[in-house]
């Protein structure tokens, strides 16, 4: 006894509607009979909603923009001058987040411009030291969280204010396991 599948009648329904393609020449000159032509009438594209338009009181913090290129070759090289350090080691997230807001804050309002943020290369067994270069900060057996998070928070809009950017930092400053921060300058009202 030939059983037919659960979709069998569903599938039958289905095909009594469908139309064969007409036959074509498949030579070099062949047209394309069957396939109609575009319409000459322009589309007609929805409404787009209103955009939101922030008022000049409440300006956005600024982006973070990156680095010039001097200030990362010198970063890269490890030719810079910490004025401040920040472990995080042995910090949970929730308190990490807090330290390293308030330890930004204070190095912006005292002046500092380069900082190191050491965040630990995490607890996988791949957490080895491996040459600087440009491809080791995505290299996946860095999945440090508190190393994934710090970038992630760096972005936010209380931490854009305050860096301007930011680097994994040299071997001599802890490699994989810290980053080179850029404060943002204070700009004084006028």
């Amino acid at each position: 006894m030939s059983r037919k599948p659960p979709d069998y009648e569903l599938w039958l329904e289905a095909t009594k509607t469908v139309k064969p393609l007409r036959a074509r020449s498949r030579g070099p000159g062949a047209k394309l009979s069957g396939v109609p032509l575009p319409s000459k009438k322009p589309l007609k594209l929805p409404s787009t909603p209103h955009l939101h338009v922030p008022s000049p009181l409440h300006k956005p913090p600024p982006q973070i923009t990156g680095l010039d290129r001097r200030t990362t070759q010198r970063l890269t090289r490890g030719q810079v001058e910490i004025e401040r350090r920040f472990d995080l080691h042995g910090t949970g997230v929730e308190m990490a987040r807090v330290n390293l807001l308030g330890f930004l804050r204070d190095a912006q309002a005292m002046g500092a411009r380069n900082v190191l943020v050491i965040t630990g290369k995490g607890d996988s067994p791949y957490s080895r030291h491996t040459l600087h270069g440009a491809g080791h900060f995505h290299a996946p057996e860095r999945a440090g969280r508190l190393r994934r998070l710090v970038t992630e928070w760096f972005h936010e809009a209380e931490f854009r204010s305050l860096v301007a950017g930011f680097q994994p930092a040299h071997p001599k400053h802890g490699g994989g396991g810290a980053y080179y921060v850029r404060i943002r300058r204070i700009r004084e009202e006028r």
